[in-house]
């Protein structure tokens, strides 16, 4: 049976370096965001004023890898599949491990992630197109503005499941029910009501098939801080690439409300 813990291991030893959906479920999976201590405060004002894209799971003392809450004994250098290192907000370099570009004064903040709910919407019959399809969920930049905090401010990024209409009803039900997940889809139809052009391209990840009858259903996306760091320009950041998350002890069940 595949666990957190083993696929951490299979991303520390680069076994594993793709995208995380439909992996050890019933563990939840995190967002990464690391940044260095005279940025971190802003940053974890920016989540406590925009819980729904950046529901906080674990913090931990600048320089520690270690996210001793969500996942003791992991190293949140080498136990993701792919990373992005940021400098002055430009994107320079994903690798699968970041261990010769950590710093002593790196604050690392877990964030909660849609793919947590996914199992639950599985369970109830719901489609997860981007897991039927083997892909990355497709994600995209809105034009609904986050509340800003401090040097941190941008627009909210949403990911993307296609549904009909009664299932959209039914995946609300279910994900109402994860608030550290993103809970709720904040939208769902017309994607230019929230300023995206063309649902077949994702500013993040792959398109999936939207098939007669369905619509997309947004729900909001820890991919939204890397936007804000993108405005921000802090000196020097880490994320996770897209797609490419954190597997934590911490258990679906614990992220009801």
């Amino acid at each position: 049976m595949q666990t957190a813990a083993t696929v951490r291991a299979a991303c520390r030893t680069g076994r594993h370096t793709g995208p995380t959906p439909g992996l050890a479920a019933g563990f939840v999976q995190a967002n990464l965001v690391m940044l260095p201590k005279d940025w971190a405060f802003d940053f974890l004002l920016f989540c406590q004023r925009n819980p729904k894209p950046c529901p906080l799971l674990d913090v931990t003392d600048a320089g520690d890898p270690e996210p001793k809450h969500a996942a003791p004994g992991a190293d949140l250098r080498t136990d993701l599949p792919a990373y992005r290192v940021w400098k002055n907000g430009e994107l320079v370099a994903e690798p699968t491990d970041v261990r010769d570009v950590w710093r002593a004064d790196l604050v690392s903040f877990l964030i909660g992630c849609s793919f947590t709910f996914e199992a639950a919407l599985i369970e109830r019959g719901l489609p997860v197109r981007h897991v039927e399809q083997n892909r990355n969920v497709p994600m995209y930049r809105t034009n609904l503005p986050c509340r800003p905090a401090g040097r941190f401010r941008g627009p909210l990024v949403v990911s993307m499941r296609p549904m009909t209409p009664a299932q959209a009803v039914e995946a609300t039900r279910v994900c109402d029910g994860f608030p550290l997940a993103h809970g709720a889809p904040i939208h769902f139809g017309d994607p230019t009501a929230i300023g995206i052009p063309d649902i077949h391209r994702p500013d993040y990840g792959e398109a999936v098939d939207v098939r007669a009858g369905e619509v997309p259903v947004f729900w909001a996306c820890g991919v939204t801080p890397q936007a804000a760091l993108a405005e921000a320009r802090p000196p020097f950041a880490i994320t996770h690439k897209p797609g490419h998350m954190f597997l934590t002890e911490l258990r679906d069940h614990q992220m009801k409300g």
